[in-house]
């Protein structure tokens, strides 16, 4: 019995198989490999995984494909985790020991920066993650300082990952078709993170870009002086897309040195 596509879970199931076969041959599962995919859907990924590895995990929301995967797949091969991805522990998936997790998925669009920020949380046990979202948000994910792209998503997910955009798909490779293109990124946890306390670190990118038109020492009024600015080796002239991640995290250390 066919599945039609829920709007409300943002599902659009990738059917192109050369697209399939490039995403498997860039995550380049091997045996022995602890994975989780998320979403998996109508199981192309899945299946193509499960010829290079003996048993993966999947989290999936949508029961009538819970349902489907119950069918398709032995028990040994696949543990399936119903419920939603934003509440996941990740961390209670087991892993072999001197091992990480590698996480994988084609991310509703719905949920897609919410969903990254949630397994952020879990970058330290993780070994990579590779996802397909709209195009647009991985070129903001990617961007770098000085331009449209570069804003709160950038700074926050660049200070826990070196993260590349490696293919475009476009929409015909789905059923149904999204009306815009995705991309294909790869993230991976910087080995020597920043030293910084991220909800400090949030809270000043969050009201740095909250008003990003006007220049970073009127955004930050009231949080830091202008002195306090210029000590984080930023002009207080430049707009908050021209600013660095490191220098968003000297700003933090100033409100609340790193431990």
């Amino acid at each position: 019995m066919k599945h039609v596509a829920r709007k409300r879970f943002g599902q659009n199931f990738l059917t192109d198989k050369f697209v399939l076969d490039n995403i498997i041959d860039a995550i380049d599962p091997e045996p022995g490999q602890a994975m989780v995919e998320i979403g998996p859907g109508l199981a192309a990924m899945t299946a193509l995984i499960l010829k290079r590895l003996p048993h993966m995990h999947v989290v999936e929301l949508d029961r009538d494909l819970v349902a489907r995967l119950e069918k398709s797949f032995p028990r040994d091969k696949l543990t399936i985790h119903s419920g939603d991805a934003l509440k996941f522990d990740f961390g209670s998936i087991p892993v072999p020991e001197g091992q990480k997790l590698r996480v994988v998925g084609n991310l509703p669009y719905n949920i897609s920066s919410p969903l990254l920020f949630h397994l952020a949380e879990f970058a330290h046990l993780i070994e990579d993650q590779h996802f397909m979202l709209q195009k647009e948000v991985v070129e903001r994910m990617v961007a770098e300082p000085g331009g449209k792209a570069y804003g709160r998503l950038s700074v926050m997910l660049q200070w826990r990952y070196d993260m590349s955009l490696l293919f475009i798909v476009p929409p015909t490779a789905f059923d149904p078709p999204p009306q815009v293109e995705s991309a294909i990124v790869r993230m991976m946890p910087v080995r020597e993170q920043l030293a910084c306390d991220g909800a400090t670190l949030e809270a000043v990118v969050l009201k740095a870009f909250s008003q990003r038109r006007k220049v970073i020492r009127n955004c930050l009024a009231g949080m830091f002086t202008e002195a306090q600015i210029v000590e984080a080796g930023i002009d207080p002239t430049a707009r908050p897309e021209a600013v660095g991640l490191a220098q968003y995290v000297a700003l933090a250390n100033l409100l609340k040195p790193a431990a």
